[in-house]
């Protein structure tokens, strides 16, 4: 029997490589750039460290209010023109670069790109559920994991040239690496509006209330926004506290947390889609996140632990600990990415999933700071945070369940679910 969302003579595959092909393009400029970072500001101006922090910091928070925005627009026209505007300025940002001299410039060159960055993200999972919906029963938590392998492995690619090519240690390389950022984005781009098809993009229906003002009245999506933020904090800590936990906290080899990253790395690139489906068998996408939640939870302790091993053990324990946060996030963002795209109403799709992006926006700004200032007090405060706020993600995704759309059965259960017209209580 042909798997649900195709004929039976390979369409979906067909119709889903020019996305697919497009975001690992995209996240392959972001693996470009992503070892250079501050470094590359370091080494291109006279500007110290904590300055061109500070200066990054600022123009990112001046894109925080994007989002918003880049939702109606997509509710307007469609994601696939907006995916392509966000990947391309983007692109001219990185072109930019290069000619950074001092402050001003580099704020212009950084808020360019940033700006981007907000847009594509605040639009290409509303452009991947409508091309999921094209497909029918269950096609979104499948699309969903998909793009996530091809994210991995377009950053993780990416990444690893770059540390190749940085071996060098030459300013032509540092440039050389943001035109690569640059191309790879602007030749996205160009996928995204020549080769991705267009997808249905439902209408509201008559009479609904739409965008923003829709958004602020449904309590339950956000109160998922909300609950995803605590899951985003859990989700972001591995590659920010690992490096420090492990050569600072636990006096581990300085070499080991590249390869356990890339372990990561590795196994999101290779295994989500695959685990995804054995997931979607057992349960629904809420209960999955909360289990999700509780896998996190048992990350925390395991890390917690390590400080009682000896050094011989630590690094194949590490592995362990590092396996059970994967199994963690592919149980995650599959299953948060589609519910979140099944409880936007037609019509606000846009609007709902752009202020989705707001739980990793928010993350990302508190999670450095809060690691921070927990493993100065003590090396076990991260931990012992992160596996509460875990334990409370849990809880509330478990209570909130039954005030998101249903997700009814189909009469086979063989792995599917067909996602219902949204209805909340308030």
């Amino acid at each position: 029997m042909a798997g649900a969302g195709t004929d039976g003579t390979g369409r979906r595959g067909r119709s889903s490589r020019p996305l697919l092909a497009a975001v690992a393009i995209d996240s392959l400029g972001t693996g470009l750039y992503l070892p250079l970072s501050l470094l590359y500001f370091l080494r291109v101006t006279d500007l110290d460290l904590s300055t061109i922090g500070l200066l990054v910091s600022v123009a990112t928070a001046l894109t925080l209010p994007v989002p918003l925005a880049v939702g109606r627009l997509v509710d307007r026209l469609g994601p696939r023109p907006v995916v392509a505007g966000g990947q391309a300025l983007q692109g001219t940002g990185f072109l930019l670069y290069p000619t950074v001299s001092g402050a001003a410039s580099l704020v212009a060159a950084v808020l360019v790109t940033t700006v981007g960055l907000r847009i594509y993200w605040s639009s290409v999972f509303t452009l991947i559920a409508d091309h999921a919906d094209a497909e029918g029963v269950d096609a979104k938590d499948h699309w969903f994991a998909r793009t996530g392998m091809m994210r991995e492995t377009g950053a993780g690619g990416g990444a690893l040239l770059a540390g190749l090519l940085l071996t060098a240690d030459s300013t032509r390389v540092y440039d050389g690496l943001v035109l690569g950022s640059a191309l790879a984005f602007l030749a996205a781009a160009l996928l995204v509006v020549f080769a991705v098809p267009s997808a249905p993009h439902a209408p509201p229906p008559a009479g609904a209330h739409v965008g923003l003002r829709a958004l602020l009245r449904d309590r339950p999506y956000l109160a998922l926004i909300g609950t995803c933020t605590i899951f985003a904090l859990c989700s972001t800590f591995l590659t920010l506290s690992l490096p420090v936990y492990v050569v600072q906290g636990l006096s581990g080899p300085s070499w080991a947390p590249g390869p356990l990253l890339a372990l990561n790395t590795l196994l999101l690139a290779t295994c989500t889609a695959a685990y995804n489906r054995f997931v979607r068998r057992h349960c629904t996408r809420a209960r999955a996140m909360a289990w999700a939640g509780g896998l996190w939870v048992l990350w925390c302790a395991a890390s917690a632990a390590a400080v009682l091993l000896p050094s011989k053990a630590l690094v194949p324990y590490l592995v362990a600990v590092v396996m059970c946060y994967t199994i963690a996030e592919m149980t995650y963002g599959p299953s948060s990415n589609a519910l979140a795209a099944a409880a936007a109403p037609a019509g606000s799709r846009g609007t709902y999933l752009a202020a989705f992006q707001y739980s990793f926006a928010c993350s990302s700004i508190v999670a450095p700071s809060l690691f921070g200032l927990l493993f100065s007090q003590n090396r076990l405060l991260p931990w012992l945070a992160v596996g509460l706020l875990a334990t409370l993600g849990g809880v509330l995704m478990l209570r909130l369940e039954h005030r998101l759309p249903p997700e009814h059965r189909t009469p086979e259960h063989q792995g599917g679910t067909q996602d219902a017209v949204p209805e909340r209580a308030e």
